[in-house]
């Protein structure tokens, strides 16, 4: 069985450190992505199984990138955890009107990640 294949993208550079490190350990082929823009060409990119995405973000923040991405039929089965920082049950709603999967505030346990990206993409 092949690699799961998970794009990390945030603009704090500590945190998608973090993240790399935790899903590098667990095994899984880890890619990363500093802004809206950046995360949709690297989505087209590498086919990613499950996308970790931000919402406040330069140029393109989360809620755009995810509605532009489930507007693509290639991206139809990629699955989205929203992270952030905003917790408010309204910011959790609109996460998932616009297509995410799961959602996941700041700050997270590396458990509390890894479960919500099993969640996901099974076991």
């Amino acid at each position: 069985m092949s690699k799961k294949i998970i794009l990390a993208v945030d603009d704090e550079p500590n945190i998608l450190m973090s993240i790399e490190f935790i899903l590098d350990m667990e095994g899984y082929e880890v890619h990363t992505a500093c802004d809206g823009d950046d995360a949709l060409e690297a989505a087209d990119r590498v086919r990613p199984d499950l996308i970790l995405l931000d919402i406040n973000m330069p140029r393109k923040d989360g809620y755009e990138v995810c509605r532009i991405l489930r507007q693509r039929k290639s991206m139809a089965d990629t699955k989205v955890i929203m992270l952030t920082a905003k917790g408010q049950a309204l910011e959790r709603k609109k996460g998932l009107e616009v297509g995410a999967d799961e959602y996941v505030t700041k700050p997270f346990s590396a458990d509390e990640l890894l479960t919500a990206i099993r969640t996901c993409l099974g076991p």
